[in-house]
C-alpha cells in the first residue's frame, strides 16, 4: 500500500454537552460536541463527540472522541471516521488518531491512516498519513 502525507490547518469548536456521569473523588468527567473545518488537501468538515476525565493532579487527564469527516481528500469526495485516544500525564501528552477500519465511504472507501495534531499560537494543524487498501472487498 502506497502512503501519502499531507498537512494543513483546521478550526475546531468544542461545546460542552450534558454528561451522564460527573465524576467523584477529584475526577471531573466531561462530554463535549466537536465541530471542525479542515483546510488544505483535506477540505472537509467533521462532527463528533468527546468524553474526558480530568484528575485532581494538574496536567493529568484523558479523553476519547469519535468524529465523522465529510468532504474532499486530495480531490476524492467521501467520508471517514477518526477515533481519538489522548492521555496527559503531568503535562506530557500522547495522542493517537486513527481512521476507523472500513469507515471510508464514497471515493474514500478503503481509506486507512493516522493523524497527528499540533497547536501553535492557538492555531490547530494536522498531519495526515494515509493510504488505501488494495482490496476493499470482504473475504469469505
Amino acid at each position: 500500500m502506497d502512503t501519502k502525507q499531507i498537512s494543513g490547518k483546521f478550526d475546531v469548536k468544542l461545546t460542552p454537552s450534558n454528561a451522564y456521569a460527573t465524576g467523584v473523588n477529584g475526577v471531573a468527567l466531561g462530554r463535549m460536541t466537536l465541530d471542525k473545518t479542515f483546510y488544505g488537501e483535506l477540505e472537509a468538515r467533521s462532527q463528533g463527540e468527546m468524553l474526558s476525565a480530568m484528575t485532581a493532579v494538574k496536567g493529568s487527564a484523558g479523553y476519547v472522541a469519535i468524529e465523522q469527516v465529510v468532504g474532499s481528500l486530495c480531490g476524492r469526495q467521501g467520508s471517514f471516521v477518526l477515533q481519538h485516544f489522548g492521555i496527559m500525564t503531568d503535562g506530557q501528552h500522547r495522542l493517537i488518531l486513527e481512521v476507523v477500519p472500513h469507515s471510508g465511504a464514497g471515493e474514500l472507501q478503503g481509506l486507512t491512516g493516522t493523524m497527528a495534531i499540533n497547536i501553535e499560537n492557538g492555531q490547530h494543524f494536522y498531519e495526515f498519513q494515509f493510504g488505501f487498501e488494495t482490496s476493499t472487498e470482504p473475504e469469505f
